[in-house]
Formats: structure tokens, C-alpha cells, sequence
């Protein structure tokens, strides 16, 4: 047992959570005067919050020290293993206890999005009425996890992760306290930036390591902790990423702007992080896909064939070699030229459609085949293009009401340039301008 250890029980980041408002670190937007998570803490405000926000970032702390610095009782459950009927459960022994004892109650609920419809709905009538103040914690965004009627009747308050002054005053605190290592061990200011990067804003792991990195210290007979001591106690750093959360929808943001930013290191690196992290490479291929006719279009169309293949390689070769595939094909498609005219270009069409701006199909492109469709007029008048020396026919092809309609623009990137100039030429030949 270290020496430390000797002095206190339990796990550092336990031993160093805050017991009271003044010790909180790295959430001041957050605790700004007059907000509702401020109001709370002072015991003036009585609203329920979702307390949205990374790992690490004082979910938890925040709503004990709600219960401890307003004199409510506190009760907890996860969302992990709790269901319907131990939410009733509670709620009723808070009203119990509202009614009979005036005494008041905060239900923090960590996890909250694992709770589905019928659970989040059986929290409505103890938060409508006051039964409780409920305080709840997501890692993800609470508009795609929580339902309306919840968000409705709480305050969502956005916690950011710890920055690195935030973290190095919480490591130096620990390092110091009698709660935390007492003094028995220092830190050079190498060691300590290598713990602030392996934290990535969360406090929880910054304390866990470095806890680790202090036994490594001084199982070697040391007092200062240095970066070996540290790269010793964290073998591989956990990456903060939730796949189903709202961090993925960011990281895939970002790697789809750096791809069409044309950004190949960007790229790469929010590529690495989903790969890393675990993300299905199937979904990666399948936006790779997407982007090549969004961003990359007619400028460089072979962008395309090669994500198709990559999607079909991803299937057949799996991980880990699949990151290599995965590459190929973001870095063909972050160094292309890039274009965005085809999804304009349906979009403008599809506006059109749904607008009802539809008109009637020419009768010179009607079907003809079937009886009675030439007494119709079905199929009169049509051009046949191979029988033109241009091979295009100088005819309409647009319903009467939609003539002179342009929905392709093409630009001057890529391949396009040269494809623009061939559609400026396909229209004059079917307009019958002359090409001069």
C-alpha cells in the first residue's frame, strides 16, 4: 500500500469530489450568477435540470452538493438497471415525504437517455408537480434523447469539459490535499501536461491517472512524477466518443467538412478517432458514398467509384486492414476537385416538384407503344437523336410550363469545367442555336 493510500480510503477521484459550491472547477458559464444550476446550488431555485456534458465533468458532484447544500434529501437512479416500477417507487416516497414531513427531494438520474418513452414519461407527474427536483445526466444531447415533454418542464444545462487551467489546478489540489496524495508526491510540469492530454477535459480520468502515475512514482522509490511515470500508468487513452451519442454526430461532422474542406490531415485525423473509438467502418464508408456526389460530383466522378469499392472492400475485408481502405478512399476524396452542382441541381428540381411546378408530360415523349395511343398523338413529331448528324434532336424535352427551366450548373472545377461546356452545347443544339 502506497503512502497515500495509508492516509485515506477509495479511489482519488472519490476522495477529491467536491463538498461544496467553491470547489467546483472548469463549469463558470455554467455557474454563472443568476442561472438556474447557480440558483439551485444556492438553495433559491427549485426547477429540474438535465445535466447535459462529457464524462468527468461533475454530473454527479453538481447533484449531491445540490442535496447537501439545500438540505433535500438525496436519491439516485441509474438508468442502466432501473425501471419503471423503481421510478414510481421513489416518486411516491417523495411525495410521502413532501406531504407528510415537508421535506424535499432530489432524483438525480444518471444516464438518462437510456431510459425509454414509458420510463422518461413516469418521471412527468413528480416533476409537474413538484414532488421532486430532478436532476438528470446525460452524455448526450438531450433533444435527441429526452422526451418533449421532460424538456419541457426542465432546464438543460451544457457542461463543457475541463480546460487545461481547470485540470492543472485540479491536479496540483489533488496533489496537495490531505484528501488526495497529501503532499507525498510532486510534479514536474512535463508530467503534469502529459496527464492534463490523457484526460481529454474529463476530471475523473486526470485524478485516475494520475493516482496511477503516483504509485508508479513511488514504487521506484521517487517523489517527483515524471512523463515516463505517466506513460507507464496510461497505456492507451480512452478517446471520448459515444457512437450512438451526440459526440459522434460531431466527429462525423468534422470529418466530412475536413474531406470536403479538402483538408487531408483533418481527415485523416477525425478518421482515426471514429476508427479508433470503434465506430462501424461500414458507416464511414457509407458517408464517404454520400460526400463523393454531394461535395465531389461531376468534378472528379471517379471519386465516387472508388468509395463504392471501398464499401464493398470494408464488407469483405473487415478491421483492422479496413482503416487502410478507409483512407484510400478519404484521401482521394479530401485531395479531388469538388463540386456541389448535383445535389443543387435536384434540389432545385425537386423544389419545383413539390411545389406542384409538375406541368403535363409533352405528347411527343408519350408512350406510343401500347393501342390506341398513336390516335392519341402519342409519340408524333418525336425526333429520333441517332438519326442526327449531332446525334442530339432539336427538340423540348421540359413540360410546356417548365420550358427554359435550368437546373444544372455546372462549375469550373475539375472535370467539370470541360462538362460544362458540354452542356452549353447540348442546349444550343436542342434549342437550335447556332454552336458559333
Amino acid at each position: 500500500m502506497s503512502l497515500f493510500e495509508q492516509r485515506s480510503v477509495g479511489p482519488l477521484a472519490v476522495r477529491m469530489r467536491p463538498r461544496g459550491f467553491e470547489d467546483l472547477v472548469g463549469q463558470e458559464r455554467a455557474l454563472t450568477l443568476g442561472s438556474p444550476l447557480q440558483l439551485l446550488l444556492a438553495g433559491t431555485g427549485s426547477v429540474s435540470i438535465i445535466l447535459w456534458g462529457p464524462p468527468g465533468t461533475g454530473k454527479t458532484t453538481i447533484a449531491t452538493l445540490i442535496s447537501a447544500q439545500t438540505g433535500r434529501k438525496f436519491r439516485e437512479l441509474s438508468a442502466v438497471s432501473a425501471g419503471v416500477r423503481d421510478v414510481r417507487e421513489v416518486i411516491e416516497k417523495a411525495r410521502e415525504d413532501s406531504s407528510l414531513y415537508g421535506t424535499e427531494t432530489v432524483l438525480f438520474i444518471d444516464e438518462v437517455h437510456r431510459f425509454n418513452k414509458s420510463q422518461q414519461d413516469a418521471l412527468l407527474p413528480a416533476v409537474e408537480n413538484g414532488w421532486v427536483t430532478l436532476v438528470a445526466a446525460t452524455t448526450e444531447n438531450p433533444s435527441f434523447s429526452v422526451i418533449s415533454p421532460l424538456l419541457s418542464r426542465s432546464v438543460v444545462v451544457k457542461l463543457e469539459p475541463l480546460d487545461q487551467v481547470s485540470l492543472r489546478a485540479l491536479l496540483i489540489r489533488a496533489m496537495e490535499s490531505e484528501r488526495g496524495l497529501d503532499a507525498s508526491v510532486t510534479a514536474n510540469d512535463l508530467a503534469i501536461q502529459a496527464l492534463i492530454d490523457a484526460s481529454s477535459g474529463d476530471a475523473r480520468r486526470a485524478l485516475t491517472a494520475l493516482e496511477a502515475a503516483a504509485n508508479a512514482t513511488l514504487a521506484r522509490s521517487s517523489r517527483e512524477i515524471c512523463v515516463e511515470d505517466v506513460e507507464n500508468a496510461i497505456n492507451v487513452v480512452a478517446i471520448n466518443y459515444d457512437k450512438d451519442g451526440d459526440t459522434h454526430y460531431d466527429v462525423i461532422s468534422a470529418f466530412i467538412k475536413s474531406v470536403r474542406g479538402s483538408d487531408p490531415d483533418a481527415a485523416l485525423h477525425y478518421l482515426a478517432r471514429m476508427l479508433h473509438a470503434g465506430e462501424d467502418p461500414r458507416f464511414i464508408a457509407r458517408r464517404l458514398m454520400i460526400l463523393a456526389s454531394e461535395d465531389i460530383g461531376l468534378a472528379a466522378s471517379q471519386v465516387l467509384l472508388t468509395t463504392v469499392a471501398a464499401a464493398q472492400s470494408v464488407q469483405l475485408v473487415g478491421m483492422p486492414e479496413a482503416q487502410i481502405i478507409l483512407a484510400h478512399a478519404t484521401l482521394e476524396a479530401a485531395l479531388a476537385p469538388k463540386s456541389n452542382s448535383v445535389v443543387n441541381s435536384i434540389g432545385a428540381a425537386m423544389s419545383d416538384v413539390q411545389q406542384g411546378r409538375v406541368g403535363n408530360v409533352p405528347v411527343h415523349l408519350r408512350d406510343s407503344h401500347y393501342p390506341g395511343a398513336s390516335q392519341l398523338g402519342h409519340g408524333a413529331n418525336y425526333v429520333y437523336p441517332h438519326d442526327q448528324i449531332s446525334g442530339v434532336a432539336q427538340q423540348s424535352y421540359l413540360p410546356e410550363e417548365l420550358e427554359g427551366s435550368c437546373y444544372y450548373r455546372p462549375t469550373h472545377h475539375g472535370a467539370e469545367e470541360r462538362l460544362g461546356t458540354v452542356a452549353d452545347r447540348l442546349r444550343k443544339l436542342r434549342s437550335g442555336e447556332s454552336l458559333d
